[in-house]
């Protein structure tokens, strides 16, 4: 189903020159640039990066790039383009599934008394265990968008070789629920990273409910066969907040990182609040709209001329 067509008809005869998958698959590139960068300035805080905090920093901005590669290889091959896409995509996965990993050991005391190897304080003083599982949210993304599904919302994707594989789901409501677990994972990192100031700050309970209340709304919609336009209206309410939340908390990091008189101290911006962290608000929020969008394939389009 095109649901933006559905909350506004007339959107029905405006044709963009690009396709949602392609869409989807520029934002996986762009999100693995900045996340390079993003966990760059999170491990210079130590001082040093030893060689395994390396992997992540080497491999966004080179995932980025292999992917933008990709986009331009499946203008002319987009078998060879998705494969290529997959393995980067697939990547990007186990980066984060490592990432996380290593986040949890470094949260925990294994030589702790019984009882007290892992606890709440830990995992919130710790490295932030879910930040990493962002690689993974992407990459998953990634994926769904990279396999032409043929025909639209019918979950059955066309593989190599004439194959075709049934999924339980179609893509669209694939999407819904990567953006409810993006939300997800993106609330939970919120609110232990805003535990360490006790949420003394009434200002930091707006990321918690939006985040909460955009990965109910997320859910829903892809457990739903047929939203209706009133469902899909709180969907895009939802996706409007994220990105207000994310702008503004951006802002507001940004200012606690200024000195009293306004001035921009590097340190401050390495060692203090996260500046880069509140857009992943505004980036899920923008994903959570490029999945209202057509869901054809540019692929089928130029097989039907």
């Amino acid at each position: 189903m095109y649901h933006l067509a559905t909350l506004a008809p007339p959107v029905q005869r405006i044709r963009l020159p690009v396709s949602r998958d392609q869409l989807m698959l520029l934002m996986a590139a762009i999100n693995e640039i900045f996340l390079g960068v993003d966990i760059y300035l999170a491990h210079s805080i130590s001082g040093t990066i030893v060689p395994r905090e390396w992997i992540p920093i080497i491999f966004g901005p080179v995932a980025g790039v292999m992917l933008l590669i990709a986009g331009l290889i499946a203008l002319r091959n987009r078998p060879a383009a998705t494969m290529l896409a997959t393995l980067v995509l697939a990547g990007s996965i186990a980066v984060g599934l490592l990432g996380a990993y290593f986040h949890l050991i470094r949260a925990t005391l294994p030589t702790g008394p019984a009882g007290e190897r892992f606890t709440v304080q830990l995992l919130v003083w710790g490295p932030p265990v879910l930040g990493p599982l962002m690689f993974a949210m992407v990459g998953l993304l990634g994926i769904s968008a990279a396999w032409v599904e043929d025909p639209p919302d019918s979950g059955r994707l066309r593989l190599l070789g004439g194959r075709h594989l049934q999924m339980p789901l179609s893509k669209t409501r694939a999407y819904f629920l990567i953006v409810a677990l993006a939300a997800l994972s993106t609330v939970l990192s919120s609110v232990l990273d805003h535990a360490r100031t006790d949420f003394e700050n009434s200002w930091l309970w707006i990321p918690t409910v939006v985040g909460v209340f955009t990965t109910v709304v997320a859910a829903v919609l892809g457990a739903l066969e047929r939203p209706s336009r009133t469902d899909l209206a709180v969907y895009v309410l939802a996706m409007l907040l994220m990105i207000g939340t994310g702008l503004i908390g951006t802002v507001l990091h940004i200012d606690d990182n200024l000195t009293t008189r306004g001035e921009f101290v590097a340190e401050r911006f390495i060692r203090g609040a996260p500046f880069m962290a509140p857009m992943l608000f505004a980036n899920i929020g923008a994903l959570g709209l490029i999945v209202l969008l057509d869901p054809r394939s540019e692929v089928l389009e130029r097989e039907r001329r």
